[in-house]
């Protein structure tokens, strides 16, 4: 059988929870203000960060590409997302299945990486503190970042293809609300141990490896923190990883415990849960993280605010 031929035809159909209509109704109410907050929070951090030179350090460059990943992540899902919940229609284009998984695999590979990045960066801050800016120059910082969209394009490019190309026998029906890889692989009618298998050694080098990274990264940061003499000193470099470690434990989560068991071994209803979880809740809390525990975004938004205000004032 010609499994291209036979994965073209139709449309799929994203069954979400189509057999519950009033808690359908609630996720739709719900996820569009998780939304809707999403993209101004995360904006405005773009935006704050971009306008206020204070914040045009390496720090605040990694963080600038971490909103623009979870405003695109979220934005590659969330309106089929709506649109689906919100009407009888559930269907979705196998392009636009294809362009989902794509997406979905690429960006949550990249942000992974990044999160790795941010933890180097904090690092070098906190252990290196007099070489800070010499290490973490602007070529190094933007080599790094594109290292990081390189590798996780190039593991959704592997994995993409290899999960749509798997036989379904012609059945269209997707148990969740988006084309994400273990729904897709519970569809085929066929032996899916390799593909599985491939997912699973990507996995560390996309999702594992960072976290150990990030993990050992922390160790030596922990060491350095406790050998400053003053506790003002201490608790300044834990509030400046904190917000970095709450965001990755939020993130790595989810993710570990999606992908590293992708097909029949997960819970549907569960794997449907936390995909919503990390795909809106991780990032609307992202840019509250950072702003909340943050004295220098906070400064840079009162600072903007009163620009604003008596530029206002003039006119």
């Amino acid at each position: 059988m010609d499994v291209t031929n036979e994965s073209t035809q139709g449309n799929f159909i994203l069954l979400g929870f189509s057999d519950r209509p009033h808690l359908e109704r609630i996720l739709f109410v719900v996820i569009l203000i998780a939304y809707l907050l999403t993209l101004v929070g995360n904006t405005t951090i773009i935006l704050v960060s971009r306008l206020d030179p204070h914040l045009h350090t390496p720090m605040y460059f990694f963080l600038t590409h971490l909103s623009l990943l979870d405003l695109s992540f979220t934005t590659s899902s969330i309106p089929q997302l709506l649109y689906n919940l919100n009407g009888h229609d559930k269907t979705i284009s196998y392009t636009g299945c294809a362009i989902q998984l794509f997406l979905f695999l690429g960006l949550g590979g990249v942000e992974c990486l990044l999160l790795a990045v941010m933890a180097y960066d904090r690092f070098v801050a906190v252990c290196k503190p007099l070489h800070y800016m010499v290490i973490m120059n602007p070529q190094l910082c933007l080599g790094l970042v594109s290292l990081a969209w390189g590798c996780g394009v190039a593991n959704s490019l592997i994995m993409s293809p290899m999960t749509l190309w798997l036989s379904r026998c012609g059945y269209q029906k997707v148990d969740h609300f988006l084309c994400e890889m273990p729904a897709l692989i519970r569809m085929a009618c066929v032996n899916t141990a390799v593909v599985e298998g491939i997912a699973f050694i990507l996995a560390i080098g996309i999702v594992l490896s960072p976290l150990v990274f990030i993990l050992i990264s922390y160790g030596y940061i922990v060491r350095a923190v406790l050998s400053i003499q003053s506790s003002s000193g201490r608790h300044k470099a834990f509030n400046t990883c904190g917000s970095h470690l709450t965001v990755v434990s939020l993130f790595y989560g989810n993710i570990i415990y999606m992908y590293m068991q992708p097909g029949a071994s997960s819970s549907k209803d569960q794997g449907k849960f936390l995909t919503l979880f990390y795909n809106i809740v991780t990032p609307l809390l992202n840019p509250l993280i950072y702003t909340l525990r943050n004295k220098e975004v906070k400064g840079a938004l009162r600072r903007l605010i009163l620009v604003n205000l008596s530029l206002r004032k003039k006119i």
